[in-house]
């Protein structure tokens, strides 16, 4: 299952309760967002799947550690060191330390997730997209309002983090692109999960900066494409406004409509050379449809254990109909 960060956690926290002790479930986490802050190497979806799935996560926030605190931050600040929009708790940094120190010595990024994860027991398989290093990056014209020669204005690439927490994703974006994905491979185990999969779910995840991203990862989307698991995938945006974030400015910026039947398209039929088999919509769009997709309506809102698990459930009973 491919996955961004709080969407796909949470959706994760509801298939979980949904499905045997012993089924395995493998789940390939956007690494796209990744940045260097302070030194240390962040991986910001990884973490909060492993944090949220190990119980761990700030359930207030969607990001982080409970009971955080932020002296490190505060500190840096008086030093007047940057960036100070971009914030690590204090229990945070020492999953960052050991990430750190780990890739310095030489370890992939996959086994150091997995070292990781041997604390947290998320209950999945979590693996990196890739190994190599593909971040996000965000086109946009300059904030401090330079101009080019021509006198329009400047355009300047920021990091993804930077537009989408430093920014809240305010400036206009005119081309959203992922450094280092031409030469990216997928990490071990990535196309032998896909391969082997019984189904595979794209949960309500920024379909442009985190499904999209993992799909960037080179040979993903064809292994997509040709296993012979169904793809069911649930719909990120429900009555025309995204479930949760900004998904509606990275959508702009590819020139996909916010909508659950754009969403559904810009992924596509795989009898048409897309990706999905299923679409899960919710009941305020149940008048989505897609050539040789089938389209279910049901409720979409994850506002508890109980209605998430139901979404879960409607997930896996799609992908058995589906199953050939």
């Amino acid at each position: 299952m491919p996955a961004g960060g709080i969407g796909g956690a949470r959706f994760l926290q509801g298939l979980l309760a949904q499905v045997e002790s012993d089924t395995e479930i493998t789940v390939i986490g956007n690494t796209g967002d990744d940045i260097w802050l302070h030194g240390l190497r962040v991986c910001p979806d990884l973490d909060t799947v492993m944090y949220t799935l190990g119980g761990g996560i700030s359930v207030e926030r969607g990001w982080g550690r409970e009971g955080e605190t932020f002296t490190v931050k505060d500190e840096l600040a008086a030093y007047g060191v940057e960036p100070t929009w971009f914030g690590l708790g204090d229990r945070d940094i020492a999953t960052h330390l050991v990430r750190t120190r780990m890739l310095q010595a030489g370890y992939p990024l996959s086994a150091v997730t997995e070292a990781l994860c041997t604390r947290w027991q998320p209950g999945v398989r979590l693996l990196p997209m890739t190994d190599d290093r593909a971040e996000t990056h965000v086109i946009v014209d300059d904030p401090d309002g330079a101009v080019a020669d021509d006198g329009s204005p400047q355009r300047r690439a920021l990091h993804f983090q930077e537009w989408w927490v430093r920014y809240r994703a305010s400036l206009p974006a005119h081309e959203i692109v992922l450094v280092g994905g031409d030469e990216a491979g997928p990490a071990p185990g990535v196309l032998e999960a896909i391969a082997t999969a019984d189904a595979i779910i794209l949960p309500p995840s920024n379909p442009v900066v985190s499904i999209g991203t993992i799909l960037q990862v080179r040979g993903l989307r064809d292994a997509l494409r040709d296993s012979g698991a169904p793809v069911v995938g649930v719909s990120p945006i429900i009555g025309g406004r995204p479930v949760r974030g900004m998904a509606d400015a990275c959508l702009s910026a590819i020139g996909v409509e916010t909508s659950a039947q754009a969403v559904g398209e810009h992924y596509g039929s795989r009898q048409h050379g897309g990706l999905l088999d299923g679409w899960l919509v919710d009941s305020v769009d149940d008048e989505v449809a897609i050539p040789d997709v089938i389209v279910e309506a049901l409720p979409l809102l994850m506002s508890d254990p109980e209605s998430t698990g139901r979404i879960a459930a409607a997930a896996l009973h799609l992908a058995e109909r589906l199953r050939p």
